[in-house]
């Protein structure tokens, strides 16, 4: 294993990505080189606040970093990634991946191309309360994701759907990773050009069904996942890392509060990345490929809402 600091850098340092940037300042056994900001009186606030470097390309950027978290807006992670793993950097792409398949494809092809890891911000299978589902969910019949979050104009460049739902979408295939038989969406526009609200329903082949419901026009914020099998039932808090199990013994019915070891995800998610980078053996839990499947799914609920004669 390499023990020497890994050179991180940040591109994008919007509200999320001044927290890559804090996280990296702060992890052992990382660097935080610098950071690549178009609004230069943000870079100066970021590199002042963490005595980093501010770059003034990507070139730049990608010469003095082994590693680079990609924080821009969904609609440019592909120009921004591909050229970066042309330069042999390996990336943190914040969800989703990218926004289509064909920019996938170009992503996954540089990344095999350059030998680069790419470790897609999927930050919910780094929440401690995705351990204990990962553990304790056996043969789920029927899924539940509540996701609701109050009006934020960041992250419109995309519909709901590849906002926020592709959070459970990512959650659920973890969880039930059987083919998909059906998916049977509607979304509402509120308050952008896209929809705001929306709800899946998708069946697997195995039988299980996940129903999926998502608004980014909420008065309160919910993340909450139900998971029904055999024998029980679980109910997670994401949001407050909490949760209980609903069991059967004899007639009854015994509720047992979760016990949950508190994290941050962010900080769990790039220490995740920088320790797969440490250890050539290691492949992220959430890599390319997996943020590619869950994208395939995103949007086809995506088109059939907007193919939808009421939308």
């Amino acid at each position: 294993m390499d023990m020497r600091k890994i050179k991180c850098g940040v591109v994008g340092l919007g509200y999320l990505g001044q927290h890559h940037a804090r996280i990296y300042n702060e992890l052992d056994g990382c660097e935080l080189v610098g950071i690549f900001e178009l609004n230069a009186t943000r870079a100066k606030e970021i590199s002042d606040q963490y005595n980093c470097k501010i770059f003034d390309s990507l070139d730049s950027i990608a010469e003095s970093c082994d590693a680079i978290s990609v924080v821009v807006p969904t609609d440019k992670h592909c120009e921004v990634a591909v050229p970066l793993l042309e330069k042999r950097v390996h990336l943190l792409i914040e969800k989703p991946l990218c926004e289509d398949l064909e920019e996938a494809q170009k992503i996954l092809e540089a990344a095999r191309k350059n030998n680069c890891v790419v470790q897609v911000g999927h930050i919910e299978h780094f929440n401690p309360v995705m351990e204990f589902l990962e553990d304790m969910v056996n043969k789920p019949r029927f899924i539940t994701a509540d996701r609701l979050a109050p009006f934020n104009p960041r992250g419109t460049e995309v519909g709901v759907v590849l906002d926020l739902m592709i959070h459970d979408i990512g959650i659920i295939l973890q969880l039930n990773p059987s083919p998909i038989e059906k998916i049977e969406s509607v979304g509402v526009r509120v308050l952008s050009s896209t929809e705001d609200i929306a709800n899946a329903r998708i069946t697997f082949s195995n039988g299980c069904v996940a129903n999926l419901n998502t608004s980014r026009v909420s008065l309160k914020k919910v993340r909450e996942v139900r998971v029904f099998q055999q024998g029980g039932y679980l109910s997670l808090d994401f949001n407050n890392q909490k949760g209980h199990f609903l069991s059967t013994e004899g007639q009854q019915i015994k509720k047992e509060e979760i016990p949950i070891n508190k994290g941050e995800p962010l900080a769990l998610e790039l220490l995740h990345f920088t320790e797969c980078l440490r250890d050539s053996e290691s492949t992220p839990k959430v890599g390319g490929e997996f943020g590619r499947n869950a994208l395939e799914v995103a949007l086809k609920i995506t088109e059939q809402i907007r193919s939808s004669p009421d939308f």
